[in-house]
């Protein structure tokens, strides 16, 4: 897939204000400094698109940017941010369960992973409720480049077990590092056969 535009359209922390119509999205999540904004500025080949930055948890809100005037990558907020506090951390939260249980136009949702950290307990979590409530989902492994390939493997591995305990069924993986501009080929060409499925 060739991204020939890509536009900021919308900020909001209410699902009832996200752009009407039927176009598909696909919204992006992990938890904090999980390199969320460098993977999406690295799809979109925009490099200012979505905000970088050294302090996590700086996403707070639901980011609409249109791509090719066909479907929408969303930008989510980051779960499980410590420092918020309990009260920013259940605004959070709501933000984000609500986007993604009220979003009849999610076409999928990628759930970003560290690829250097063993499973956490709170991404597993994550992806349990989301398969209890039927939402559609792959997983990015981020920053790829930080490990060797047999160590990326081996953790690749762990996660795998350990999903599978409570997983039939393994949801679509794959890798990525913005820094080497890796996997891009890979999530776009799955964002266009999902789309040619929504759009029919």
């Amino acid at each position: 897939m060739e991204i020939k535009n890509a536009t900021f359209v919308v900020s909001n922390t209410d699902v009832q204000k996200c752009p009407e119509g039927i176009r598909p999205e696909y919204a992006f999540i992990g938890r904090s400094n999980v390199g969320k904004s460098s993977l999406i500025n690295m799809l979109t080949q925009r490099k200012g698109l979505a905000m970088t930055s050294q302090k996590p948890g700086k996403t707070q809100l639901i980011n609409h940017f249109l791509i090719n005037e066909t479907w929408y990558l969303v930008d989510l907020p980051g779960y499980g941010y410590a420092r918020r506090g309990k009260e920013g951390r259940e605004r959070i939260r709501r933000i984000i369960e609500d986007y993604i249980l009220e979003r009849e136009q999610l076409a999928n949702l990628f759930v970003l992973l560290d690829c250097r950290h063993e499973p956490q307990q709170i991404d597993l979590e994550f992806m349990e409720w989301l398969g209890e409530n039927s939402i559609p989902f792959s997983i990015i492994f981020t920053k790829t480049d930080k490990l060797t390939r047999t160590h990326l493997q081996e953790n690749l591995k762990v996660y795998q077990t350990q999903l599978l305990e409570t997983w039939e069924e393994l949801p679509p993986i794959f890798f990525s590092s913005a820094e080497k501009k890796e996997g891009r080929e890979e999530i776009l060409g799955y964002i266009e056969e999902v789309n040619a499925r929504f759009l029919k």
